[in-house]
């Protein structure tokens, strides 16, 4: 079966009203992306922002008249939506192979891999995580993940007791786990992210008690040898004393999500607490560790 797929650039104050349109002409579904590329970083749960700009792409069934839609949808836009409207034809496939293929395993380091479950271990020898996109923020692919990966991949976690605040789907978590560690308390403000860090761990195999999972108002720890965060510089500055009173004297931090523009306003947070050491970065992307001082 083949579909008809019609698209249309719009700003974000039109995008409600094009939906509206495809819908009213009988659309399957409707998919809004990025038309500047204008990242939007892990938004607040319940919150869905979009671009200033986006393509609204509505899919029809074959069955309809191209030609005959296209005037129907030019008909009901402003004019000067009009040249922005796009249809072509969209064959039917596979979609689920579809969407597995762009997912590969990912190397993190020269013995820790991310491996969507579809695939075989690439070195069953390695540290191999399982894990499947889905919902939640870090699959291993985007710098900030893979510098705090590295990091965790060259450390030795033995014994130690982890705090992972915004845990995300829990992939540094079960990383610092199968890498020695003894216990990481997972934090997230969004219950889904703990739905997600939970089934993570259950596949690769973690027990409850070795990955307890909390919102921010349900744990006490005050003596974290290690504090992963890997959210963004706006809460990694607000969180600054309440994240350095979870980690004992000593302890380390490792700290990411920040824009290299961003670096300082990081480290003249955390300088009042931690031993900085010097800021590691890729893409753009800053990874920032140090040690706790002691009072």
């Amino acid at each position: 079966m083949a579909w008809w797929q019609f698209s249309i650039q719009c700003e974000l104050a039109e995008v409600e009203s094009i939906e509206e349109l495809f819908f009213d002409l009988g659309a399957i579904s409707i998919n809004l992306a990025d038309a500047r590329d204008e990242p939007i970083y892990e938004p607040l749960p319940g919150h869905m922002p979009l671009w200033k700009t986006s393509i609204v792409t509505g899919m029809f069934d074959s069955s309809n008249d191209p030609e005959q839609l296209f005037q129907q949808i030019c008909e009901r836009l402003p004019q000067h939506l009009q040249t922005n409207l796009r249809h072509t034809r969209l064959n039917d496939q596979d979609w689920i192979q579809a969407y597995r293929d762009h997912y590969y395993p990912i190397q993190c380091a020269d013995n820790l891999w991310i491996v969507p479950g579809w695939h075989k271990p690439p070195d069953p020898e390695a540290t191999n995580i399982i894990l499947d996109p889905g919902i939640a923020f870090g699959t291993g692919g985007h710098p900030t993940t893979a510098l705090c990966l590295s990091w965790l991949a060259e450390n030795n976690l033995g014994e130690l007791t982890v705090v992972d605040y915004g845990c995300g789907s829990g992939i540094l978590a079960i990383a610092a786990l199968k890498l020695g560690a003894k216990r990481v308390i997972g934090i997230d403000i969004d219950p889904q992210a703990l739905e997600a860090s939970r089934q993570n761990a259950n596949r690769n195999n973690i027990p409850d008690d070795q990955f307890p999972l909390f919102l921010p108002d349900q744990y006490k720890i005050t003596d974290a040898d290690l504090l992963i965060a890997n959210i963004l510089t706006a809460p990694l500055v607000k969180l600054t004393e309440k994240l350095a009173t979870l980690v004992k004297p000593g302890g380390k931090i490792l700290l990411s999500g920040i824009l290299d523009q961003q670096t300082d306003a990081i480290q003249s947070a955390y300088q009042v607490f931690f031993k900085l050491d010097p800021t590691i970065a890729s893409d753009g992307w800053v990874r920032v560790t140090g040690t706790r001082l002691y009072a």
